[in-house]
């Protein structure tokens, strides 16, 4: 049997304007121009041709990045507003967890809110007063319920929200975002609340950014994007889709990042070296910073060695910014000198978003004595395993002299982002396992060793 189905679906919004402006709906409707008559560019398609069916008592996911039209469809499936084209069905009663106390009236007690919400919901005043103490009870608000809701606290509120509407008992289970608010240990509640209705056979669709969640608890899923749907099917399938997307947008953001910055390179800002070089000399500064803690990003050298390139090499073979965790990298540092020279140290430096040294090193450093070098090559600096935390880092590459004399100095100008399904905090990853004794035990299996 199926819950929801929904055929080619389309919502079209007006846009605003201050044109075609109607003075009453009567008169709106008197010129039948509410959307039809509308040019393309005066309307915005929050859902185009979107179809779908959800099974009774399955649970089913809908991500996407905002703006998609995921809460527009959820607001179409609870009834809140109609479908410009296609057609939608849903059996049974809904419950919707979209803007939990919506119906809330600030001046008057949770107790009064109660039973008005609940009636909104679909229930009767018998059915509220059988199941008013579960509902103040699951909300933690038994010392508070005959006080305006006024007094609440914001995480008051979202409780005796979701509390009344978790307790309509319905067929179909609308949630959206609801388990982003609240504290963790009321997040934890929810979830148990809807494991409990899938025990007992109920539908739900949950609209959210936690892909652990859709991918945890939904049998199907799909994935909105501009109002389309991208892919549908296995929870795992989709996401890995979404996440692919997401992946090649940000790498094309973090290109053209790089490229900007790397473009403005030339400007030092430093203090000392913008009050001491005039506008022209900016472009070839060679006096190095007094506190490099104080440069933002830069360049600078006298180029008897020039780095043409920093390239960042994945796994693939090909550069790109985006790295999964414990993944190898290449940094490959392209330069040049127009004449022979005996004395130089290549160097590269790590750094976190906050600007902290993750780590650092240079030939000189690990022992490589300089002998010769002119015209063009390729310096490889290899990591096999990155093993950086998820987050955003800022490379240094530098040549100089044995001295420290800059030739070119890369001063935090070429940027790459480090992503991983782990959430674990700090900067580095160290290969690790855990291990227990027998007297300890855990519910599933997990590969503690980190690759």
């Amino acid at each position: 049997m199926t819950a929801i189905e929904a055929s080619n679906v389309s919502k079209i919004y007006r846009r605003y304007g201050r044109q075609r402006q109607f003075a009453t709906l009567k008169s709106a409707l008197l010129s039948r121009s509410l959307v039809r008559d509308l040019k393309p560019e005066e309307t915005l398609s929050a859902l185009r041709d979107v179809s779908f069916s959800v099974k009774s008592g399955s649970t089913f996911g809908v991500i996407g990045r905002n703006g998609s039209g995921k809460s527009t469809l959820l607001k179409l499936i609870a009834g809140i507003t109609k479908p410009t084209y296609g057609h939608l069905k849903v059996q049974g009663r809904i419950s919707a967890l979209i803007e939990l106390g919506a119906g809330f009236h600030p001046e008057i007690s949770g107790r009064e809110n109660v039973f008005i919400n609940g009636i909104m919901l679909g229930l009767s005043k018998k059915e509220i007063t059988k199941r008013f103490d579960e509902i103040v009870e699951f909300a933690e608000l038994e010392d508070f319920i005959d006080a305006p809701v006024k007094t609440y606290s914001s995480g008051m509120y979202i409780r005796l929200g979701f509390a009344v509407a978790i307790h309509v008992d319905p067929d179909v289970l609308l949630v959206d975002e609801v388990l982003a608010v609240g504290d963790e240990s009321f997040s934890h509640k929810c979830l148990d609340k809807f494991a409990e209705f899938r025990r007992k056979g109920k539908t739900i669709l949950f609209v959210t950014h936690g892909l652990g969640l859709v991918e945890r608890f939904c049998d199907n899923a799909i994935w909105l994007d501009a109002g389309t749907v991208k892919a549908a099917g296995d929870p795992k399938r989709v996401i890995g889709a979404y996440l692919s997307d997401v992946q090649l947008q940000e790498e094309a953001l973090l290109k053209a990042s790089d490229t900007k910055v790397q473009a403005s390179a030339e400007i030092v800002t430093t203090p000392e070296l913008v009050e001491s070089a005039s506008e022209d000399s900016l472009a070839v500064a060679t006096k190095v910073p007094a506190d490099l803690s104080r440069v933002t990003e830069g360049r600078w050298g006298s180029r008897e060695v020039e780095i043409t390139d920093v390239s960042l090499i994945g796994k693939s073979g090909s550069p790109g910014h985006l790295f999964q965790s414990g993944e190898s990298m290449e940094i490959q540092i392209r330069v040049k000198a127009t004449k022979r020279v005996s004395d130089f140290v290549f160097g590269v430096g790590f750094f976190n978003a906050d600007g902290v040294c993750c780590y650092g090193t240079n030939t000189n450093i690990e022992k490589f004595q300089a002998s010769e070098f002119s015209g063009e090559g390729v310096v490889t600096f290899k990591i096999e395993n990155l093993d950086l935390v998820e987050g955003t880092y800022k490379l240094d590459a530098a040549v100089h002299s044995e001295q420290g004399t800059p030739y070119d100095y890369h001063r935090l100008l070429h940027t790459f982002r480090i992503k991983s399904r782990l959430k674990d905090v700090g900067i580095y990853r160290p290969v690790h396992r855990w291990e227990f004794s027998p007297a300890i035990r855990f519910e599933t299996e997990t590969k503690a060793e980190t690759e």
